[in-house]
Order: structure tokens, then sequence, then C-alpha cells
């Protein structure tokens, strides 16, 4: 069951009806997105039936959701939503491009890789400060100070961050730095530190772990949602099947279904999940037809020196085939591409 708030609830109206679930033996999980604030309950629905929930101070509407991911759900919110990351749009009405190095390697490595991102019409910087590897001995990030590289990065180019946090006790390490929190494949099912990145209070990418269905991946943006944080984007990143041609498997139908299931915004990693940079630019226009919200790919100055991930990191040559791609196809799709925020005027 979710209870929907109206513009003039109060912080008195939402601690009276997490106090009126708490006292009928149920808990109640409050979550404030951009345009509402809706509650979420666990617990007995019969015993919730017997409350006057309609009739509390504040509240719009109270609906049953029949999916177990309700918060996320498109049953609790049929419209689709916006999520907006330092100024720029991810959801239904734009194409965002998200480009960065994969890595973080060394100062002049980002801010290279970040002015080709933007020279090809980014509006959100990746790049990786704590990087989870399958081999122990592959390079592994370089932490704090990849953090404070990306920064520095932002601070030159105005490209708000985006980056992966890997471990529940980094989150506000890593939130006092990026704009947006990354959760990759490996961490999709690490169910507290999708509590730690729900609690913290900035928007969150979640990866689709690599053998999740569907379900499994919007349940673990659940988890994320019911610690009071709606800003979540799905990311599609390739699943692991039998085929072995590419490094993962570009699961193109899970972005209608996901936003046909949720009213979260859903974009797609071509760089991983074709793990070659010849499959990047085909991978990202099948993205966009398709229906994605946006893109995720790599970008490096020298990918034959890159300490991760480099056979995937595009080049400028293939940077300006891709700004033809976000130049040509949102207008044909209803669409037009992100943009920057305007620098604020003194």
């Amino acid at each position: 069951m979710v209870i929907v708030l109206g513009p003039e609830a109060t912080q008195e109206d939402t601690e009276s009806i997490v106090a009126l679930v708490a006292a009928a033996g149920g808990d109640a999980f409050v979550s404030r997105g951009v345009s509402r604030t809706i509650i979420g309950l666990v617990g007995d629905v019969a015993q919730f039936g017997t409350l006057n929930l309609r009739g509390m101070p504040g509240v719009a509407d109270v609906i049953r959701v029949s999916t177990p991911y309700k918060l996320v759900s498109r049953e609790n919110h049929p419209v689709r939503s916006t999520v907006t990351v330092g100024g720029v749009p991810i959801g239904p009405d734009t194409v965002t491009l998200i480009a960065g190095p994969c890595a973080v390697e060394t100062p002049e490595q980002t801010l290279e890789a970040a002015r080709m991102a933007r020279a090809a019409g980014a509006t959100l910087l990746r790049g990786g400060a704590f990087k989870p590897r399958t081999s122990p001995y592959a390079f592994q990030g370089l932490g704090e100070a990849g953090l404070r590289i990306l920064a520095d990065v932002r601070a030159e180019t105005g490209l708000p961050v985006v980056t992966e946090v890997v471990d529940a006790h980094d989150v506000e390490l890593v939130a006092s730095y990026a704009d947006m929190l990354q959760v990759g494949t490996r961490n999709a099912q690490n169910f507290a530190l999708l509590q730690a990145v729900g609690a913290v209070g900035k928007p969150v990418m979640l990866k689709r772990g690599m053998s999740a269905t569907i379900e499994e991946w919007l349940m673990a943006a659940e988890y994320i949602a019911q610690r009071g944080n709606l800003d979540i984007v799905l990311c599609e990143r390739g699943i692991r099947t039998f085929e072995t041609a590419t490094r993962n498997t570009l699961d193109i139908s899970a972005v209608p279904v996901a936003q046909r299931l949720s009213h979260l915004p859903v974009i797609v990693d071509p760089s991983h999940s074709g793990g070659s940079r010849d499959l990047v630019l085909p991978l990202s226009r099948a993205a966009l037809a398709v229906g994605a919200d946006g893109v995720i790919v790599d970008v490096h100055p020298h990918p034959e020196q890159a300490l991760c991930d480099g056979p995937q990191a595009l080049v400028e040559d293939d940077l300006r085939e891709l700004t033809d791609v976000l130049t040509r196809f949102p207008p044909l799709l209803g669409r037009t591409t992100a943009t920057l925020p305007e620098p604020a005027t003194a």
C-alpha cells in the first residue's frame, strides 16, 4: 500500500501518518521525490484497511499496489519520472549522454577525456575512482584521490560527476564529491549498499546485475526507494549469457519492459555490454531507437594506454559519429538532447 501526500502536506502530517502506521504494527517508509512525497507501507494490509488513512491531513490518495516493487512501479506512479542531476535531466522528454573514462588514472587523462566528452554533447561526466574488478591484481582505482580529480575536472568543465560507490562505508565520502552515485552490476544486490545510497540524498544510477531478471533489478531499486530516494536511474548494461562474441549480451528489450513496469528513467551502457569500440555506436543507435532515456559510454584520449577497458573506449572519430547520432535521433523520437544548465549570473 502506498500513501500519496498532497503538496500542502506538512512535516507534522507525515509524522502523524508514520506514527499511526507504527501503532497498527506496520512500517512506513517516506520517499520524497522532486514533485511529490509518498509513504510506502509494509505490514498487514488488512490491518491498514481499518485506519482512516484517506482522512488524514495532507493525504491526497491511498493506492493498493500489487507488484512487489511498490514505490518504483507504474501502478504507483503512472507518469514516467525525470531525474535531475546537477541541473541535467534524465527522463522521457530528453536523451542524455553520460561519458568519460572508465577509470580515473591521472588529472591530465581525466580532464582530456572530459573535454572530449563535452565536445561530443555529454552533459554528465562518468569516471571510476573505486573500481571493483574480476581480478584482484587489476587496477582497483585511486580511491579518494580519484574523487578529488573528478571534482577538479567538474570545476574546469562544468560537467556534473557520476561515479561508483562499492562499499556502504564509503557512501558518505563518495556523496561528498559526486553529483550522482553509481551502483555497479557486481553490487546490484548488495542490499546494505542499496539502502545506504538510498538514505544519502543523492541521485543514484543502478546498473542491472549481470544475471538479474528485470524483476530483481526493480526490486533492487525498491531498496533504494524505500530509504527515501526516488531519484533513481536504471541502467541496462548487458547480461551474462552463453554468447562469447561480445563481453555481455545487451538485452535491448529490457528498456521498454522496464519502462512499462516502472516510472524510473532507463539508460543503456553500450560500452560494457559490447566490450568493443566498434560495437558502441551501433548499440547506441539501437538503445535510442528502442526508447532509452540516454546512454553512458567510455571515453579515453589514449585507449591503448588505458588501465581499464581500453578496447571499448571511444576516441575523437567515434565521438564525432556519436554527436551526429545525438543530433539526428532525438527529434525523430519527439525528444530533445539534454543540455547543461546555464551558469548562474551574479
